[in-house]
């Protein structure tokens, strides 16, 4: 049996089936785009990453962290802030156009960083990435940008701005990196003092208050900066002290450099002459040594007279005046004439025991007691020997900073009591207690003592009328390498005013002075040093709260009646 199979004819494909293999392939289509737009994607943005890591250093800014925070002086005047600001940098390889063209425009731009040969420099650099500018304006960016370089990109980023330019910059100090340490922080002054604090989110919205007063400081810097150029000293410091809360109203060491700039400044404009510059202070120290021997017993009756009728000969040491008397002097005569040898006698009978307990008292062996870190150690001497003793009454043998004595003043005149010196504002009533140093009948010895010296002795035009001022001179022979510099002194006043009532210390020095017509070609601290303190409390008594008055005054009569003239004598001048 044989079976017929017919083969059944195709028949047309109906219109449903065309019309979804049309779909399916125009979604295959759109695939095969989608895959090919995405590759595109991932190829941009491999390109940006790879730009970005090609793109060099960059300061992080702080933009998921808090900026650092403010400082204020005690009046809440802003002395340091962070602002935002725009870099300039450049790739000197991505650079298009002739770059002596490049570095024209870049100097006619920016002509405080550098001229065409700076900038040509630094775009020609073989590096991949340099700064051209930190803190740029954005008119600054806008200029630059229309150079239409490719190369040379731009950056928001936070800076440390100081207003005020070099206003209490060794106070401040600045912020920065190193070669070791790439991350921002403080490098000098209460920037790095307090970096901490100043880095703390929690805190970043809280300035810091300092105790310096602007104005203050305003003027202690154009008094002594006057006075430094006038005499073309090497250096100059400057303090004014409360005595009774130990805060530091102004401090300032010459010569100046700008935080806002530091790159251009030298190591000697950053050294602290107020902190870490050791000097011997000569004759400032003989209140001290007076303080001493009243306080110990050793002298009970200001009508003692020691013999100063030559030169006293210990040894092989010869101690001599320099406005010889010759004669015997009682302890005011001792102190307005400055003499060395009845001071010498004195320091004899006090001896090397009861010396150095009270320089050890007022802090003479250690750095300074204040917030700083930049502090120098005071040159004690290894041995006290009798000499030792006597001259260091005198301030030679033993060298310490202008803070040290600036603080040893306070003690004397406050009372008697020594607290730490503190560049932070102290709120009322939270001084810090203090130790003890002399009893406060010594102190208010001292007080009379002291205007004396400023009404009758040395430190007259230290006077500032109706400011009560009351202080001591002191003139040593600057030291250098194996002794001491014959032609070179360091001149200092240390005051305290108003001596009825003492609220400050002001104390200046001035380091290797010239004779020059401003101190009338004298090189001693009565026409150096004395006259800057007399105009820093004219221009700033009032300011800080101490009125003017020539009715009132500190009882002396009991000390001015100790006083021997010869007939015609003149007022004491000269150390």
């Amino acid at each position: 049996m044989s079976t017929l199979a017919a083969r059944q004819a195709a028949r047309p494909m109906r219109a449903n089936e065309q019309r979804q293999a049309l779909l399916a392939t125009q979604h295959q289509r759109l695939m095969m785009l989608m895959l090919l737009f995405g590759a595109g994607v991932l190829l941009i943005i491999g390109r940006l990453a790879m730009l970005a890591l090609d793109a060099g250093p960059r300061r992080v800014a702080a933009i998921a962290t808090a900026p650092r925070g403010d400082i204020v002086d005690r009046n809440g005047q802003q002395l340091a802030r962070t602002i935002d600001a725009w870099t300039i940098g450049v790739h000197p390889a991505k650079l298009l156009g002739d770059r002596n063209e490049i570095a024209k425009r870049l100097a006619d731009l920016m002509p405080d960083t550098g001229d065409q040969a700076y900038f040509y420099r630094m775009i020609t650099r073989p590096v991949n990435f340099t700064y051209l500018n930190r803190r740029a304006s954005p008119a600054l960016v806008q200029a630059v940008n229309a150079i239409g370089e490719p190369g040379i990109v731009f950056e928001r980023e936070t800076q440390r701005l100081y207003p005020q330019s070099t206003m209490a910059a060794h106070v401040l100090g600045y912020i920065g990196t190193t070669q070791k340490d790439p991350t921002v922080h403080g490098r000098l002054g209460m920037e790095r003092a307090l970096d901490e604090r100043l880095t703390n989110p929690a805190l970043s919205g809280t300035p810091v208050a300092l105790s310096i007063d602007s104005r203050v400081q305003a003027a202690m810097e154009s008094e002594l900066g006057r006075a430094m150029a006038e005499m073309q000293a090497r250096a100059a410091a400057g303090v004014v002290l409360d005595v009774d809360t130990g805060e530091v109203i102004s401090m300032v060491s010459l010569p100046l450099f700008n935080p806002n700039r530091v790159g251009m400044a030298g190591s000697e404009q950053l050294r602290n002459t107020v902190t870490q510059s050791v000097y011997e202070l000569g004759s400032a120290f003989k209140p001290i040594a007076m303080a001493t021997a009243i306080d110990t017993g050793v002298v009970t009756d200001m009508s003692r007279r020691f013999d100063a009728t030559a030169p006293l000969q210990v040894g092989r040491f010869k101690i001599k005046d320099d406005h010889a008397q010759n004669r015997w002097l009682n302890i005011p005569e001792t102190l307005i004439h400055s003499s060395n040898i009845a001071t010498a006698r004195i320091a004899d009978e006090i001896g090397a025991a009861r010396m150095q307990a009270m320089f050890r008292k007022m802090g003479f062996d250690t750095k300074p007691d204040i917030e700083l870190i930049e502090k120098g150690r005071p040159l004690w001497p290894h041995y006290w020997a009798r000499t030792t003793v006597m001259t260091t009454a005198y301030g030679h043998g033993i060298a310490v900073t202008p803070l040290h004595l600036a603080n040893a003043y306070a003690t004397l005149v406050n009372g008697g009591i020594w607290r730490p010196t503190t560049l932070l504002k102290v709120a009322p009533g939270h001084a810090p207690k203090g130790r003890r140093v002399i009893k406060e009948t010594t102190s208010v010895r001292l007080r009379q003592l002291l205007r004396l010296i400023v009404t009758d002795g040395t430190g007259r035009k230290a006077e500032a009328p109706g400011y009560r001022v009351g202080g001591k001179t002191g003139t040593a022979e600057a030291a250098e390498a194996g002794g001491y510099a014959r032609n070179r002194n360091v001149s200092t006043f240390a005051a305290a005013f108003p001596m009825d009532a003492p609220r400050y210390v002001v104390l200046t020095m001035m380091d290797s002075p010239k004779r020059v017509e401003a101190n009338s070609f004298q090189t001693t601290a009565a026409y150096t040093a004395a006259p800057v303190v007399s105009r820093v409390i004219s221009r700033t008594g009032a300011m800080l709260g101490v009125i003017p008055d020539a009715q009132r005054d500190i009882d002396m009569r009991d000390l001015q009646g100790l006083l021997w003239h010869a007939p015609g004598d003149k007022k004491v001048e000269g150390e």
